[in-house]
């Protein structure tokens, strides 16, 4: 079992499942960061046997979203510079595991998911029982940001996680 903490969070993932932080491999931070200028990452990426899944983690629970893009916006960017780089990854990295990862989650067989892990204080007001309305986010994700990656992105939180997701959130 592969464990990653990502802030106040731990993601495990089963045996059958490789999952690293793409935003810690070394291949994101010295060589294609740089090149790219400022590009931006997903947390984690996982690969299973038919899936590569792009897990991007927001918790909101003690500070609230203070940036001026919009999360979609904000996740497709991600997605996109992300993609990119494990691509060339798969061709260049220098760490072997990195580069072997990149391959793997590139296999023709594997189809992208794309996972938005997203914690939101409890209670906003009755009115705004959440601070990010995940049905309209979600909607903007399938139909404009995300559809030719993912047309069924997933938006999660530990209380909501579903059975097509392999890992647990503690």
């Amino acid at each position: 079992m592969t464990t990653i903490a990502e802030g106040a969070l731990t993601f495990s993932f089963p045996n059958s499942c490789r999952a690293s932080k793409y935003d810690d491999w070394s291949f994101y931070r010295n060589q294609f960061q740089p090149v790219a200028n400022g590009c931006k990452a997903i947390d984690i990426i996982c690969v299973e046997d038919n899936v590569s899944w792009l897990i991007e983690v927001k918790d909101y629970r003690h500070h609230r979203r203070t940036k001026a893009i919009e999360i979609a916006d904000e996740l497709a960017i991600k997605v996109r510079d992300t993609l990119a780089g494990v691509a060339l990854a798969a061709k260049v990295a220098n760490d072997a595991a990195e580069c072997q990862h990149a391959r793997q989650s590139l296999a023709n067989k594997r189809r992208w998911r794309v996972v938005l892990h997203l914690e939101q204080p409890s209670t906003q007001s009755r009115l705004r029982p959440k601070a990010i309305d995940i049905t309209a986010l979600l909607l903007k994700l399938r139909t404009k940001k995300l559809k030719a990656i993912d047309a069924h992105p997933i938006i999660c939180d530990r209380a909501t996680l579903n059975n097509c997701i392999p890992w647990t959130v503690r």
